[in-house]
């Protein structure tokens, strides 16, 4: 990537924080695009080139994260076990997100990210980026597993899984009663849904 490239990609996370934080600290009918913008130290206009909305911004660090799982599981030692391989994949891309986002989960931070989740509009777009996310995961399972994405279920069943674990992971860490911090619940739920899908 150029430097051209990455000044672009640090504006487009930049721009995707911004919008986190600023929706997590007010709510999200009380954030306007101009106040994301303001938050990135760019204009209106520059969000508008990289995002649609606001939901669309907050959406893209779940997509850019799951990009980034499959990068990683493309890194993976070929001889490492594939459910290893993912739950490395997916744990790395979790601890640098959360390195990203510099800001401690205190009560506070977490309700307003459990508003957040519940907004219509943040579940339409989050809705649109996992279901783009899982295809790019797919196609790094296909790569490792020597199927092909375009005819084989296996590894769209392998990123549905990996998916859905990480959907419940977060949803019982945010709106249940956890009985543990989010890192071992998302451990957990990878370790169970490895023990149901056998490599082919």
């Amino acid at each position: 990537m150029g430097l051209r490239e990455r000044k672009k990609e640090e504006t487009r996370i930049a721009l995707s924080w911004a919008a986190i934080k600023l929706t997590v600290e007010r709510g999200f009918d009380n954030v306007k695009v101009e106040d994301i913008a303001a938050e990135a130290g760019v204009s209106h206009r520059t969000f508008n080139n990289y995002f649609s909305s606001k939901g669309e911004a907050i959406a893209a660090r779940h997509f850019d994260r799951a990009v980034q799982i499959a990068e990683e599981l493309r890194s993976r030692p070929d001889g490492e076990p594939l459910w290893e391989a993912i739950t490395n994949a997916v744990f790395a891309r979790f601890a640098l997100g959360m390195q990203e986002a510099e800001r401690p989960a205190d009560e506070r931070w977490i309700a307003g990210v459990k508003l957040m989740t519940q907004h219509p509009e943040h579940r339409g777009e989050f809705l649109k980026a996992h279901t783009a996310a899982l295809d790019a995961l797919a196609a790094a399972v296909a790569e490792r597993t020597g199927t092909d994405a375009d005819r084989d279920l296996y590894p769209h069943l392998v990123a549905g899984a990996v998916g859905a674990a990480i959907l419940a992971a977060i949803h019982l860490w945010l709106h249940g009663d956890a009985p543990a911090p989010f890192e071992e619940l998302l451990r957990d739920a990878l370790g169970q849904v490895a023990a149901g899908l056998p490599t082919p």
